[in-house]
């Protein structure tokens, strides 16, 4: 793999990460939203990853023989969770249904604030790859200048 195909699927990775943070936090902003545009609670959405691909077997063939095996990862679609709400009891609220129960979202707090975690150490491993590639960018031209 070249240096600037190591630095390509690093930046797919951390604009991927960067994808995710973004929709968890909007995950965790609507952890009490109880009625949305459509009229219903909010629901957690996900991000799907896959690898970037070449488009054809040749120059998948061709990459490879040039020990240029993957070409990073990119965001195929962002997903909601068809997991229910949880229901509680409040028949004061605006959206309370008949019986007094308000369904709220399906986010739990500390699930997010985990996948926040992973976001954030997938995307710290991304810089420090890009990181190394470019110090060792920087190494090869210092050595072709002596």
């Amino acid at each position: 793999m070249s240096v600037f195909g190591a630095m390509d699927v690093s930046a797919t990775g951390m604009t991927a990460q960067q994808l995710r943070m973004d929709t968890i936090s909007e995950n965790i902003a609507n952890v009490n939203t109880t009625r949305g545009a459509d009229g219903r609670p909010y629901r957690r959405k996900t991000v799907v990853f896959n690898e970037k691909s070449y488009p054809t077997f040749s120059e998948s063939l061709s990459m490879a023989n040039k020990h240029n095996i993957g070409k990073g990862v990119k965001v195929t679609r962002i997903v909601e969770d068809p997991s229910e709400g949880r229901l509680v009891y409040d028949p004061a609220h605006p959206d309370a249904n008949e019986d007094g129960y308000v369904t709220l979202p399906n986010v739990n707090t500390v699930t997010e604030m985990t996948n926040m975690i992973d976001a954030t150490r997938a995307f710290e491993a991304n810089v420090t790859v890009m990181n190394s590639t470019k110090g060792m960018a920087m190494k090869a031209l210092d050595i072709g200048q002596n």
